[in-house]
């Protein structure tokens, strides 16, 4: 929370307040002992005295020297008021006998209570901290409805004129069947009446869904910019507070908002934080997002036919919103935003390098040919990336080189500067030449473009194969080589060096997850036809956290089985072909300790052209496939 400017100078005024408030105060009069005092009243010598809680201050009949009533010490001279301390803790019932038997005039005052240092030590920071909230959200004379106390319940939208920074369906590469389905909504906040006056209703709420990275949010900003209307921007998590009711306050406040602007888009990102599918249990956060949940549906209802307001939303776990999000009358249309195609990404990485001073080796095609499987986000990244790399090494402008590294640290990650002995660098040789050569070797694997045994990112070395084009759709011929490929590590080990080593533990995980999947959703294994409902939490976010839910002990027995077995049947046939094409093993390992990297062109020259090795086309009898 930041505090108002001026926060500093009610401080210090309420600590000057409070000091002199507090302050002790000295009585007046000469400081003399209770036994003095004592002894003046029984020798007449005490005119009067007040009593002030512990407190006694009086006056002498006759000044006294200082000497006979503080002591020797004591400065000299002649002491004709006094004060002293009541010893309450012993205290002495006879005193006021005392005081009237010797004619003393007594006076008491009750003991003043520093009501206002209190109120002060009490209100003030209670005040100062409602008035910081106020100005943290914005409050000031001129700023409407923001000086309240409460206005932290407001939401937290971001507000963006139609016209203001306008972002366009031109603006978006990669995505065109996406915008297809949008220009509809953007037509309609354009043109409403021809809509009306046809008796159409278009859809309240639009979902986008698809992996991160691939230009949801940007797609929502251009149906605003191409529709000229206000775009409310909100985070769903900025809803939900520690505070009960204020995620459901801030939902009312960022309809009301958008009714007065419309026509308007709402747009809500990571929609899933609060669109969850709702439960029974009895969680505090549960209950406040479940109440966020109701207010969203009912503002959705709330909507007038002829309100044009579109609630836009994003996410990737559609899998998990409540039912009634997606319900006609709501979000009853989706849009799928996937990842770009080739003629896409081609589209994106122009419009990220459109600002780059590039070479004239740089292929924009080759590019977006090696960057399969890159989301919109990434490849604008690779253009900064190569963009840096070019800085860092002084090129003039960022050539192919350039790109080509930045590449190899987005999908291999950064080099290490990890030095291995000869004995490691020779296994990690042997190892990474046992993939290359599998999958040189092996019909419809992918092709090899790089083999390294550069330490990178949590790996010792890297087999970098890249598919020719997009895939869409796998044969179980493609995921066989590419099970082949992944024991091709292990395999070249045992059979080159006589020992296994640690390094194929990825490869292992991978290959097994492979083929599970194969068995339990695909049909390819010896269980036959039936698939098994998968977890599709992470629908969006890949495949690895997808795991059978409705299997039996005895099912779930019989695919680890099979899953044992085609490993066994793959790993045996791996060794086969290593052992056959040994002397192609040795040349690639020798060359890889030799020069540490091996390009698609290098390599071909080291292997020749790839023959005909793993047959990966079996007999549908085979078991496991």
């Amino acid at each position: 929370m930041r505090l108002f400017k001026g926060w500093w100078i009610l401080l210090l005024v309420f600590i000057a307040v409070n000091a002199w408030m507090l302050w002790p105060r000295s009585p007046s009069g000469a400081r003399i002992p209770y036994s003095v005092f004592v002894a003046q009243v029984r020798e007449d010598n005490v005119r009067n005295v007040r009593i002030n809680g512990e407190t006694i201050t009086g006056q002498f009949r006759r000044a006294v020297s200082s000497t006979t009533l503080l002591g020797s010490g004591s400065k000299s001279g002649l002491v004709g008021a006094f004060h002293t301390v009541f010893p309450a803790v012993v205290g002495d019932p006879g005193l006021m006998t005392l005081l009237d038997a010797h004619g003393v005039m007594v006076e008491a005052s009750a003991s003043a209570s520093p009501w206002l240092g209190i109120l002060l030590i009490n209100a003030l920071p209670l005040g100062l901290l409602v008035f910081s909230l106020v100005r943290a959200r914005g409050g000031s004379p001129t700023a409407q409805g923001q000086n309240k106390i409460m206005a932290f319940a407001r939401s937290n939208v971001r507000r963006q004129a139609g016209t203001r920074a306008k972002v366009t369906f031109d603006d978006v590469a990669g995505a065109d069947e996406a915008k297809r389905d949008l220009q509809e909504i953007a037509d309609f906040l354009r043109y409403p009446r021809k809509y009306h006056e046809m008796g159409a209703h278009i859809p309240r709420g639009v979902l986008l869904v698809g992996p991160p990275g691939t230009g949801k949010t940007l797609l929502a900003r251009a149906v605003s910019g191409e529709a000229g209307v206000p775009f409310f921007n909100i985070n769903a998590t900025e809803f939900v507070e520690i505070f009960v009711g204020v995620g459901a306050s801030r939902v009312r406040d960022l309809f009301e908002q958008a009714k007065q602007a419309a026509p308007a888009i709402v747009f809500i990102d990571e929609l899933d934080a609060v669109g969850r599918k709702r439960e029974s249990g009895m969680g505090s956060v549960s209950h406040e997002r479940e109440q966020t949940l109701n207010q969203l549906l009912v503002e959705m209802d709330g909507f007038e036919d002829r309100h044009e307001v579109i609630v836009m939303a994003a996410t990737n776990r559609p899998d998990v919103l409540d039912a009634a999000l997606l319900r006609p009358g709501r979000f009853d249309r989706q849009v799928t935003v996937g990842l770009p195609d080739r003629p896409g990404r081609e589209a994106i990485l122009r419009v990220h390098t459109e600002h780059l001073r590039l070479a004239p080796d740089v292929n924009i095609d080759v590019l977006a040919r090696a960057t399969t499987g890159f989301s919109g986000a990434d490849l604008a990244n690779l253009a900064n990336e190569a963009a840096l790399v070019a800085v860092r090494v002084g090129h003039e402008a960022v050539t192919a080189d350039d790109f080509a590294t930045a590449i190899d640290k987005i999908m291999l990650g950064g080099e290490r500067p990890l030095i291995l002995n000869d004995e490691d660098r020779r296994i990690v040789a042997y190892h990474e030449a046992g993939h290359a050569l599998v999958a040189w070797l092996t019909p419809c694997a992918d092709p090899v473009q790089k083999v390294t045994i550069i330490p990178r990112g949590r790996a010792l070395g890297i087999t970098q194969q890249l598919p020719g084009e997009d895939k869409y759709n796998y044969t179980r011929t493609y995921l066989l080589a590419r099970l082949s490929v992944m024991l091709g590590g292990r395999a070249a080990e045992e059979t080159a060096l006589g020992d296994i080593t640690t390094g194929a533990e990825q490869d292992l995980m991978q290959a097994s997850r492979l083929v599970r999947r194969m068995i339990t959703q695909w049909g390819m294994g010896e269980l036959g036809l039936a698939a098994f409902e998968a977890g599709e939490a992470a629908a969006f976010l890949g495949p690895d956290y997808a795991t059978p839910h409705n299997i039996s002990e005895t099912t779930s027995a019989r695919v680890e089985q099979n899953v044992e077995n085609v490993l066994g049947e793959r790993y045996g046939s791996v060794c086969t072909l290593l052992i056959r094409e040994r002397d192609r093993l040795e040349a690639l390992a020798t060359a890889l300790l030799r020069e540490e990297t091996l390009d698609a062109v290098r390599l071909l020259e080291v292997l020749g052209p790839p023959a005909d090795g793993l047959q990966v086309v079996e007999e549908a009898s085979r078991r496991g496939c």
